[in-house]
């Protein structure tokens, strides 16, 4: 799915000869500072790299239309923004910016239950506390249904008890729908128990590149 040879972002990632594959979930861990965040942004073109090359499917990112590659390829991060309104607002917006069609209200309710959201599709996002914020994020970003899915520390708001829950429940759903998982993680326990290829990031250099 992604190759990247030879890529070099500043002073922050240089790697070599990297492929991530489709159909997997990989995990990213390392210290803060590595280079996780920016390998993601990477992947969708939010940055470009400095030198080197990525393709997506055989093809150079640089001649993909970068709207269309993150309609493909979406990536939430850490700090995902809110907007102001409902949390179905929240959650339809992500349709209109995509120019894709809206999802009914049953839609909403089923990811909401996968990520645990429970809330009222009415109820302001700007009473939520930020462990629920994230899971709007979350929600919107799997009502998506991406190819491929970036997800930057999706559960550092949770406690570890939810954390647990949520993670397996969007790797389920990643897993049935035959996408692609691509994330960063604070933990080493999520990335033993799920991760199908780990890569450790060490100043910027891939330390370890592990396929189970």
């Amino acid at each position: 799915m992604f190759t990247l040879e030879n890529v070099k972002y500043k002073d922050v990632l240089q790697i070599q000869n990297l492929k991530i594959h489709s159909g997997k979930v990989t995990v990213i861990v390392g210290e803060s500072g590595s280079g996780k965040s920016t390998l993601l942004r990477l992947l969708n073109r939010m940055v470009n790299p400095t030198e080197g090359e990525i393709f997506y499917n055989g093809k150079n990112i640089r001649e993909i239309n970068p709207v269309n590659l993150r309609r493909e390829v979406v990536m939430l991060p850490q700090n995902p923004i809110m907007f102001p309104g409902t949390i179905k607002d929240n959650l339809l917006i992500g349709f209109k910016f995509s120019e894709k069609p809206l999802v009914d209200d049953n839609k909403l309710s089923e990811a909401m239950k996968i990520v645990k959201l429970d809330k009222k599709p009415d109820d302001k996002v700007d009473k939520l506390s930020g462990g629920e914020k994230q899971r709007v994020a979350l929600c919107r970003t799997m009502l998506l249904e991406p190819e491929v899915f970036l997800l930057d520390e999706p559960s550092s708001a949770l406690d570890e008890g939810t954390e647990d829950i949520i993670i397996k429940n969007i790797i389920d759903y990643v897993v049935e729908n035959k996408k692609t998982l691509v994330m960063v993680t604070h933990s080493i326990k999520i990335a033993e128990e799920y991760g199908e290829n780990i890569l450790e990031i060490g100043n910027g250099k891939v330390i370890r590149n592990e396929m189970r």
